[in-house]
């Protein structure tokens, strides 16, 4: 079915074309070009009767949109459409990483963001728009979010959090892994992510923000002379936090020191245990095989926000 609608919006890469999957759940491939050139698809997942309620959702580091379809269509069921965002370098995208191509977090929030949010804002002008995320994808989410604190309603962040070396158990491990990696991505001329089991493979731009953030705490990103931390500082939208008790990850310290970066939000934070997920590990990436826990808790914190 994917292959189907990708085949038609190649078609016209401004169009955007929409088929029933059935249950009351449309899918529709809407192209985006960023102001670099970068090409991308958002994967929206929306219900087929009227909707009003919009998550624009960004995946973790090296997963492709696709991954996420389970969820996307817990949520239209609950009539939340969602607009998958494709990260530069893997699936959609026309990039991939390497010593000729490179970005880093001002790609993504000065040129990808902005250009899927036109292109969404475009086709469905009159829905409320929430943003969202899964691990680097919700920090970015609320680097976004700073940066344009009026765009959108609210902010989810599941299995989220600061990947600040304090906040972890062993954190030195984490802190010698924040050396290591952008030295290793300047080496090869990006981080071979699948062949060391961490993300994607991923320019090594994108590697150097993430790791600073990592060993200091704070957010910066190279090219952008924005305030991260002042700019989350007076975010004043509601905040909804999802932690997932055995991920590891996202321990609830880091979880927490994301969220204390925004003390004028108004935060709320649930934790999905095994029990809720039928005795699978509630870890990092199992919940995404069983979303139903996670999309009834978006769902239900959306509809209280209203």
């Amino acid at each position: 079915m994917l292959s189907d609608i990708r085949a038609l919006a190649e078609k016209d890469r401004f169009a955007v074309n929409t088929r029933d999957v059935g249950a009351g759940i449309g899918q529709s491939l809407l192209a985006v070009t960023a102001a670099d050139g970068s090409r991308f698809e958002l994967l929206c997942v929306h219900p087929t009767a009227e909707w009003d309620q919009m998550l624009y959702w960004l995946p973790a580091l090296g997963v492709p949109a696709r991954h996420y379809v389970s969820l996307a269509e817990a949520l239209a069921t609950r009539g939340i459409g969602v607009a998958i965002h494709e990260w530069r370098g893997i699936g959609s995208s026309t990039w991939r990483a390497g010593r000729r191509c490179n970005w880093g977090y001002r790609e993504l929030l000065l040129d990808d963001l902005p250009s899927a949010m036109a292109a969404l804002r475009a086709r469905w002008s009159t829905a409320t728009c929430w943003l969202g995320g899964h691990s680097l994808g919700g920090q970015l989410a609320a680097l976004y979010a700073g940066l344009h604190p009026a765009e959108h309603a609210g902010l989810l962040l599941v299995a989220s959090g600061s990947p600040y070396w304090r906040c972890y158990r062993n954190g030195w491990l984490l802190a010698a892994a924040y050396t290591a990696a952008p030295w290793l991505a300047q080496l090869v001329g990006y981080l071979p992510g699948r062949r060391i089991g961490f993300g994607g493979n991923e320019a090594r731009g994108l590697i150097a923000d993430w790791a600073r953030s990592g060993r200091q705490g704070h957010y910066a990103a190279d090219g952008m002379r924005q305030d991260f931390e002042q700019q989350l500082h007076a975010l004043q939208l509601p905040v909804l936090g999802i932690r997932l008790r055995d991920d590891w990850m996202v321990p609830a310290s880091s979880l927490a020191w994301l969220l204390g970066k925004m003390p004028q939000a108004t935060q709320q934070v649930e934790t999905i245990t095994s029990q809720h997920l039928d005795g699978r590990d509630a870890d990092h990436f199992g919940w995404m095989k069983a979303p139903l826990p996670v999309a009834s808790r978006i769902a239900h914190w959306l509809h209280q926000q209203n």
